[in-house]
């Protein structure tokens, strides 16, 4: 395995890309761009590099279908970082281009629902396309296949193409979050701040199903930050569900909501503890639901195993 080299959802140019060098460790790394998000995560799977970052969720589109799909199968991976990144697009053209000019669109299907009501207002008439990734939109402008391409600001050098309009986002606060994914390993200590993911498959269809799942978080006191149902492919209405929650899995509320998922799903698949790209702690721990609670009523139990419970 090469213990240098990070793979990303390429070419360059893209939003993955300039997330993944806010990363320290990015400057030490040798950085090579994938053209998908399975070629991403199926390097490191495959020894070829250590770490892969991918696009995981969007606050405007939702979820990257792709990479949830890609974490809740296949050969196991673990989250070991997240970035969250702001995000605004420009209208990047070849030189000479005035908006007058432009027939033709592309770029990455996630950035349309992001700039649907500008290019509604500005360029009515223009046809979309989807592309790759923006960055790859802004190769076809560059080669000439399309006339403009939305794109972060930064891919417009690269590619000799100018930023017509800058700053485009129909959702002002627009934010992408991004992973850095590797093999499975040691979870790293807790910061204080911190976020843990997993993949559960319900053991049957039954009324209540979910319910039951989601009570073995709401009775320790773990708050749920995302949850997303994904067809499994095993047929119509079987699903599998990836769950993000505030905490560490050395947290006692946490770990022992696993714990509990474990006993009622025919399947858990944990997907880390890391943490949180916003660096906020968490603000809802309930009242008996810290490690400390948990641990006074262990040994309450074991003094009532002993027959000394109250004293």
């Amino acid at each position: 395995m090469s213990a240098t080299r990070y793979t990303y959802l390429g070419p360059a140019g893209t939003f993955t890309e300039a997330a993944l060098r806010t990363l320290p460790e990015a400057a030490t790394r040798e950085l090579v761009p994938l053209a998908s998000v399975p070629l991403v995560l199926d390097a490191v799977r495959g020894g070829e590099a250590a770490g892969a970052f991918v696009p995981i969720e969007n606050s405007v589109e939702g979820a990257v279908t792709a990479t949830n799909d890609e974490l809740a199968s296949g050969t196991p991976l673990m989250i070991y970082r997240e970035v969250l990144l702001p995000i605004a697009f420009a209208l990047l053209v070849r030189p000479g281009t005035e908006l007058a000019d432009i027939r033709t669109v592309t770029s990455h299907p996630v950035a349309q629902p992001q700039v649907r009501r500008w290019l509604a207002a500005n360029l009515p008439e223009a046809r979309w396309e989807s592309a790759a990734s923006n960055a790859d939109g802004a190769r076809l402008v560059a080669e000439g296949r399309f006339d403009g391409a939305f794109a972060g600001e930064f891919a417009a050098p690269i590619y000799g193409l100018d930023p017509l309009v800058k700053e485009i986002a129909d959702a002002h606060n627009a934010t992408t979050r991004f992973v850095l994914v590797g093999r499975p390993g040691r979870v790293s200590s807790p910061t204080g701040a911190d976020k843990t993911s997993m993949v559960v498959w319900l053991p049957d269809d039954h009324p209540g199903a979910l319910l039951e799942l989601l009570q073995e978080f709401a009775v320790r006191g773990v708050n749920l930050m995302r949850i997303e149902s994904r067809p499994t492919g095993e047929g119509l209405g079987s699903y599998c569900f990836l769950i993000d929650c505030e905490g560490h899995l050395a947290d006692r509320r946490v770990s022992e909501a696993l714990m509990g998922l474990k006993r009622i799903c025919p399947q858990v698949r944990f997907l880390g503890s890391y943490p949180r790209g916003d660096q906020q702690a968490s603000e809802h721990q309930r009242p008996g639901t810290s490690d400390a609670d948990f641990t006074a009523a262990a040994d309450w139990l074991s003094r009532c195993l002993d027959g000394r419970g109250d004293v």
